[in-house]
């Protein structure tokens, strides 16, 4: 549990746990504020219901306390924190890889592997590799970088030009999103 608002849920006080002396309870299934009274008095109040006084707000003066079932409260906070997770798109970066001497076939099939990619919500990473002599022809590889760029645009959109890097010619595209 990484996120800042997942982590104050565990560090709650509950019951004996808390430390102050008098503080202000809300009654947790209304909302409704109960007011400022001792903390015993709370205690046997959340007791009585059959329920836990857990602290909500404890840099508030005086700290706020709720009466509520903690366990069910846990358990909704997991709940929540999973389906945040779930809903949060992960982006891989994948690769295709080519060579100035690429066959028109050959280039199809890496436009299509590529679109697929963005598909799936993945970033792809454009590489062609100069072997040899073939590093005094940097202009084939622009000009086969523009091209491949245009046959996913419908799909995705550069977010780093092509540059070199050594022997390797390296383009990003990011998928565009439909937000």
């Amino acid at each position: 549990m990484s996120g800042g608002a997942y982590k104050i849920s565990t560090d709650l006080r509950t019951n004996e746990r808390i430390r102050a002396r008098e503080i202000r309870v809300v009654d947790g299934e209304d909302g409704s504020q109960i007011g400022v009274i001792p903390l015993k008095k709370a205690l046997s109040i959340a007791e009585e219901k059959g329920l836990d006084l857990v602290e909500v707000a404890p840099q508030a003066k005086p700290p706020v306390c709720k009466i509520m079932d903690y366990g069910k409260y846990k358990y909704e906070q997991a709940k929540k924190a999973k389906e945040a997770k779930k809903k949060q798109n992960i982006m891989k970066v994948k690769e295709v890889q080519m060579s100035i001497k690429i066959e028109d076939h050959d280039f199809n099939v890496k436009v299509n592997m590529a679109k697929r990619f963005l598909k799936n919500k993945d970033k792809v990473k454009v590489r062609i590799r100069f072997r040899g002599r073939e590093m005094a022809h940097k202009d084939l590889g622009y000009e086969l970088m523009d091209r491949f760029a245009e046959a996913v645009s419908d799909l995705g959109k550069v977010s780093s030009k092509a540059s070199m890097e050594g022997r390797h010619m390296l383009m990003f595209i990011t998928p565009i999103s439909d937000k």
